[in-house]
């Protein structure tokens, strides 16, 4: 008899991803079956386990059971590489995730804890070159590659077993995300204002550092600019130094 692998291996891929929903093919054993579905789904949640740390340790085993689960079942992976799953479980979460009982700050504590990964492999680099900040006023500024601005409704860098807030304060968190010309990815908590001026300089490649500045002051309608000017172009020196941002 003629067998339609394609068939077959849609079978045996839809049993694996929802055993409850989808009948074994009637022709492999059981227990294989059994052992394909755990061996799938083990690698599955050793990965989530381990790029998703937080969101692991504030759910109970049951919990992380039925969500790895859910995701396996739902999520038609884009992506053959086991480095891009957690994107995959991103867009899991923000389009196919529907469950009332699910912490309110859970997409963005896995966005949270996906950026470490993704800037940790990311093949951007930056070199470790002296920068001269004396003149950085005048100078023009560029982004770091590897330097993401963040902003998130919850404290997503304090969740933790211990932490879990029902409702969204009403500062919201602002974050700089980045990996130093040692390879180390670090987080900065920073002020909106902050934020602000990492947008602007994200929005304008290579603008003067003095017109980055000018814009915020104007945009707050300080009633003392060049104190906002002169505040920030120390934030400005600080975060050159740590190769945020850097010399065009």
């Amino acid at each position: 008899m003629k067998v339609d692998f394609k068939a077959k291996q849609f079978e045996f891929a839809a049993y694996i991803r929802d055993p409850e929903n989808n009948p074994p093919p009637a022709d492999v054993p059981p227990q294989r079956m059994a052992m394909y579905r755990e061996l799938f789904f083990n690698n599955i949640d050793s990965f989530l386990s381990a790029n998703f740390p937080v969101l692991r340790a504030i759910l109970n085993d049951r919990q992380w059971f039925e969500l790895g689960q859910d995701f396996f079942a739902k999520h038609a992976n884009q992506s053959p590489h086991f480095s891009e799953i957690p994107e995959e479980f991103l867009a899991y979460l923000q389009n196919e995730r529907d469950s009332s009982d699910d912490f309110p700050f859970m997409l963005e504590l896995a966005h949270y804890e996906w950026v470490e990964m993704a800037l940790s492999i990311a093949k951007e680099t930056i070199t470790a070159n002296y920068q001269d900040l004396d003149d950085l006023y005048n100078r023009r500024i560029r982004l770091s590659p590897l330097a993401w601005p963040l902003a998130y409704q919850y404290p997503v860098q304090k969740i933790s077993p211990a932490f879990l807030p029902e409702t969204a304060p009403e500062q919201a968190t602002f974050l700089i995300v980045y990996r130093n010309p040692d390879d180390e990815v670090n987080f900065i908590e920073i002020t909106p204002i902050t934020y602000r001026l990492l947008e602007i300089i994200q929005q304008h490649e290579e603008m003067l550092a003095a017109e980055c500045l000018k814009q915020v002051a104007e945009e707050l309608n300080h009633p003392n600019p060049e104190m906002i000017i002169s505040a920030g172009l120390q934030i400005l020196k600080e975060l050159a130094g740590k190769r945020v941002v850097i010399l065009a």
